[in-house]
């Protein structure tokens, strides 16, 4: 097959064997076309550039514009045409590799399959525009806050479930605002023997995820127009969260042992809240000291303040036992223990919970029972036998030994390519870039070539931002991570100009270091 480049009207001629060329490059015999001028390449649509080429691909599979045994435009031809990277149009040719629609051939080219296979396993409709706010329906490498969607028990929770839905299907009475009764009982065994923490079924609160535990403390504590400590560096959603609900967010630097005390009141001598991450900070992996936990507990009994705490990833602690949580010490009274499940079993179980000190319980059951809704009745009936039975805990065991492996996985990959300065932090590796490095632009590039990166600085809330990637560990793959560090630092290099590799003069090499 030979490709005719001298064309007009944005389209590849796809001129079949046999045909001949005139020495004016007039197609003298009969030709197929593909015609690219249907194409158009959205950027302000928050679907990847990879999603929106892989559809129109197989859309003109679909209806016969590419016949089986097409050949398509070369990466770099169709790149330079569409005027993306090469790594964009070579990541949506192997998702259609991938799902049996392209193979490649060489120096033949890549081409349509033939026999095709069954139609109905093509796209024949466009997806509508998805909210910008939310990530890729499914998992994506080196996508962060997703738990590995290869190695859940799903035929295990499928059935808990369609137990739930038949249980359930006859329920006619209203549901209770703090939760099922089962699953708030199943919380409280769970919390107690893996977080340490003593607290009666009464004192839970089923919730929707960390977001809705976040705004029903907020609202319960009555401290809007009030200031709180949050992390610097941080979690964005926890700082954004607050300044939607009316309260005034100070960050404050974390050093190695977490949230600076000193600092806080510092800032904000006031302040009516603080939220932290004292099980495993993010982005930096940190636990909270005991000297430091027993110093914020300490302020907010004297002050009269509340302390929220975010269980971000604390079951999940890739060596070494999983410290306490900060409501299972004294002070516990003061503290409010939010968790999820969005991080250990999906985000779309739409499942988490918060546990109450005591001289909140009353406020807070008054604030879920009007104005939250808790999650299905069948998922928690699921979710609390997922609990009563084991499963849950032999989940996690077996969770913390696959993402250690893919961890390192990922670590020697990086290593492999001459990048020694990566850091591993919680469910996912650090990679550093030099300062003034503009990762967010970066992470946007990655993405559209199907990449799940997360840029670093806007963890940071301050003028001490550092730019770097977050890469996601929980779905890393052995036997692609290889082609997918090298389209990463291939998309780095191209930006800086210059190899993907930096020194350690140029960038942090410890946790501690870029926290000051």
């Amino acid at each position: 097959m030979i490709e005719n480049r001298d064309v007009t009207d944005a389209a590849w001629f796809l001129v079949w064997p046999g045909l001949v060329l005139n020495g004016t490059n007039t197609i003298m015999a009969r030709a197929v076309a593909w015609r690219m001028a249907g194409l158009s390449l959205d950027r302000e649509d928050p679907s990847p550039l990879v999603d929106q080429i892989s559809r129109h691909v197989e859309a003109a599979i679909a209806n016969g514009s590419l016949a089986p045994g097409g050949r398509l435009p070369s990466w770099r031809d169709l790149a330079a045409q569409l005027g993306v990277a090469r790594g964009t149009v070579q990541a949506a040719y192997e998702r259609l590799s991938d799902r049996g629609l392209l193979v490649t051939a060489g120096s033949a080219g890549t081409r349509v399959v033939d026999p095709l296979p069954v139609k109905e396993a093509l796209a024949t409709t466009t997806p509508s525009r998805q909210d910008p706010r939310r990530g890729p329906d499914h998992a994506s490498a080196f996508q962060m806050g997703v738990p590995a969607h290869d190695a859940f028990p799903a035929t295990l929770w499928s059935r808990l479930h369609r137990q739930g839905v038949q249980a359930t299907s006859l329920w006619t009475g209203h549901s209770d605002g703090r939760g099922l009764s089962e699953l708030r009982s199943a919380l409280a065994s769970h919390v107690a023997i893996a977080r340490g923490i003593t607290c009666s079924p009464e004192q839970i609160i089923v919730t929707s995820g960390f977001r809705a535990g976040l705004a029903l403390a907020i609202r319960a504590m009555d401290v809007t127009g009030r200031q709180a400590w949050l992390e610097d560096p941080g979690y964005p959603v926890a700082r954004l969260a607050v300044e939607v609900s009316g309260v005034v967010p100070i960050p404050v630097q974390i050093d190695e042992e977490g949230l600076s005390v000193r600092k806080g009141y510092e800032l904000a001598p006031r302040a009516a809240l603080a939220i932290v991450t004292p099980g495993q900070q993010a982005p930096s992996g940190l636990t909270m000291t005991q000297n430091r936990r027993s110093e914020l507990v300490q302020w907010a009994s004297r002050s009269d303040a509340w302390i929220v705490e975010d269980d971000y990833l604390a079951e999940l602690h890739l060596s070494g036992r999983s410290a306490n949580a900060l409501a299972s010490g004294g002070g516990a009274d003061r503290v409010v223990h939010i968790g999820s499940f969005s991080k250990t079993i999906s985000p779309l179980l739409g499942v988490g919970f918060l546990v109450a000190p005591e001289r909140l319980v009353d406020r807070m059951i008054d604030v879920a029972s009007w104005l939250g809704a808790p999650p299905n009745v069948a998922v928690q009936l699921a979710l609390a036998r997922f609990l009563q039975e084991g499963h849950y805990l032999r989940h996690l065991r077996r969770m913390r030994r696959l993402y250690a492996q893919r961890q390192n996985c990922l670590l020697d990959a990086l290593a492999r390519r001459e990048v020694h300065t990566a850091i591993p932090s919680g469910l996912s590796v650090l990679l550093p870039l030099p300062a003034k490095f503009d990762d967010q632009r970066l992470s946007s590039e990655a993405r559209d070539a199907g990449l799940g990166t997360a840029p670093l600085s806007p963890w940071f809330a301050t003028a001490s931002r550092r730019s770097g990637l977050m890469l996601g560990i929980a779905n890393v793959i052995e036997r692609t991570i290889d082609r997918d560090c090298t389209r990463l630092l291939g998309l780095i290099a191209d930006q800086t100009k210059k190899p993907a590799r930096w020194s350690h003069d140029d960038c942090f090499s410890r946790p501690s270091t870029f926290l000051r």
